[in-house]
């Protein structure tokens, strides 16, 4: 096929024959609109436009490696349309411009880049094999197809990827969307081949809103990386994302139309992860502990990376983290390490519920395994005597955080629902209920989160501590007025006095009449306390 006979039935066909709403009013002739025989611009090939003359604002992102200047080559050529301040009808053999038909003498719709390119794909730099080994998940110039092509200088512009006179595919492109075809055989990304955004057959239902926005293709595979990104006109330039509100971009298929569970019905729950509270506060490039104080999905998952199917606990595919030390570590191993982006070391963060006689808010130093006590997250606990674990959980069991952080309707919880804490019906995002507040009742119901590993039965036996019937059913004192469930750290207690998590709710256990205010741990199932609480004053109550 001729370059004249593939353009005549693509919208490039400008002249009064063409197919689509731009076209002129009574020119015949399709090539006049680009290409003149005699008297062309310098430009090649025989190009028939004036340049355009505006200054463009380039694509930028704080994730890419190339630096796009001021558009050159064949992309400028492109430019000299599709801006918008040149008409469409204006060659430069003729006096005055071509008379398009209806007045449409600009561009406009969809074509319309604008002279801010920040929400396009980047044109005009260099594609080199050293910005490939430097971005790490792009692919080495000569593995990409013969189908794309850059420029004569190596640089990637707009006809790398569109074919301005024959294409067999929509937009002009050299390549096929479907599968994004196109967007793969630039892009790398770690983990894409086993991603289920890449993978899965799932389709929408039909149900408002349309969550690929009138794409031609019917499943999460098919659109791939046209499931949050397209490549022009986007509504948050820096990643091409379809909405400028983050989680936007994933409540498009996790609203229960497309995927199986509706995590968004989660987020509306009594507490969540607030992701709706900042837009545009997320970057990828930001420290793994961020000063601005911030959620977004992408903290916690990689799109790019997500696999179906995962065990509840197991770490999320190639997430930053923040490891016991206090390093950032990509991928993280364990889930613990991704909480503790936000609750280690990061600053303001929200006051605790309970005030507590050593208040370090702090988990990766609270979660320690050298720490007076903690609740085996990074590693087995040291008490060798816990009779009330239930089985299969003994002394050597780790635990993970979604074990007590998680959605009330999880399926590891009995639901039907997702996995995750991005919201519950309890406070502080709990898979279970966990009353705090003095003068509760005991009951299976009221402290089911520690039920949940905890015999109840047992600790109601006195089998872990002699006292605790009397403390729990006898005087209604919740379990969180003596325990702190995350964890002490060393820089505020000792094993001596903040073993068995012990750390004491200072609004309702208070010094006693001597000032003192302590646990002392002197052995197995004995100790003594110092305090005052419901009236009792405690002077070294021996038990």
């Amino acid at each position: 096929m001729s370059a004249a006979a593939g353009v005549k039935d693509s919208l490039h066909n400008l002249s009064a024959s063409g197919p689509g709403q731009s076209r002129a009013a009574f020119e015949r002739r399709i090539c006049e609109f680009c290409h003149i025989s005699h008297s062309a611009s310098p430009e090649a090939p025989l190009w028939a436009r004036p340049d355009p003359t505006s200054t463009y604002i380039p694509y930028s992102s704080s994730t890419a490696v190339a630096q796009p200047g001021q558009p050159t080559g064949t992309s400028i050529l492109c430019l000299s349309c599709h801006d918008g301040t040149i008409a469409l009808g204006q060659v430069i053999n003729r006096g005055q411009p071509i008379s398009m038909a209806g007045g449409r003498e600009r561009m406009t719709g969809k074509g319309l880049t604008g002279t801010d390119l920040r929400d396009d794909h980047p044109i005009s730099f260099e594609y080199s094999a050293n910005l490939a080994s430097q971005s790490g998940e792009l692919a080495m110039p000569g593995a990409i197809s013969g189908q794309l092509r850059l420029d004569r200088n190596g640089e990637l512009q707009c006809t790398t990827c569109h074919d301005s006179h024959d294409s067999p595919y929509p937009n002009l492109l050299r390549m096929p969307k479907i599968g994004s075809q196109i967007c793969v055989e630039c892009h790398r990304q770690t983990g894409w081949s086993q991603n289920s955004h890449n993978l899965s057959s799932a389709r929408w239902n039909g149900s408002n809103p349309d969550p690929w926005h009138s794409s031609p293709y019917s499943s999460v595979s098919d659109n791939a990386c046209q499931n949050c990104h397209v490549p022009h006109n986007e509504a948050d330039g820096p990643r091409l994302l379809i909405h400028a509100v983050e989680e936007d971009n994933c409540a498009d298929c996790h609203n229960g139309n497309v995927a199986n569970d509706n995590l968004m019905a989660d987020f509306n729950r009594f507490s969540s992860h607030p992701i709706e509270a900042t837009t545009l506060v997320h970057d990828p490039a930001e420290p793994a502990v961020s000063d601005s104080r911030h959620v977004e999905c992408a903290d916690c998952h990689n799109p790019h990376a997500t696999r179906a199917g995962r065990a509840p606990g197991d770490t999320p595919a190639n997430v930053r983290g923040v490891a016991l030390s206090g390093a950032s570590i990509k991928p993280a191993v364990n889930t613990y390490e991704i909480c503790l982006r936000c609750h280690g070391d990061s600053p303001g963060q929200p006051v605790p519920n309970t005030p507590r006689q050593d208040d370090l808010n702090n988990l990766r130093l609270r979660l320690q395994p050298n720490s007076p006590s903690f609740h085996p997250i990074a590693g087995p606990g040291r008490n060798s005597n816990v009779p009330s674990l239930i089985s299969p959980l003994n002394e050597q069991s780790v635990i993970g955080c979604v074990d007590c952080h998680n959605s009330n309707q999880a399926r590891s919880a009995g639901g039907s629902g997702p996995e995750g804490p991005h919201g519950s019906a309890f406070d502080a995002i709990l898979v279970r209920n966990y009353e705090t507040l003095d003068n509760t009742p005991e009951s299976a119901s009221a402290y089911a989160l520690c039920y949940g590993c905890h015999s109840q039965e047992s600790i109601l036996r006195d089998e872990s501590f002699p006292e605790h019937d009397k403390h729990i059913r006898g005087e209604d004192t919740p379990c969180n007025v003596c325990h702190d469930p995350h964890g002490i750290s060393n820089t505020q207690g000792n094993t001596t006095n903040n073993s068995h998590l012990i750390n004491f709710d200072t609004s309702i256990v208070l010094p006693n009449q001597n000032g003192q205010l302590r646990f002392v741990d002197q052995g197995e199932q004995t100790g003594s306390c110092d305090l005052l609480c419901h009236g009792e004053n405690h002077d070294n109550f021996a038990y």
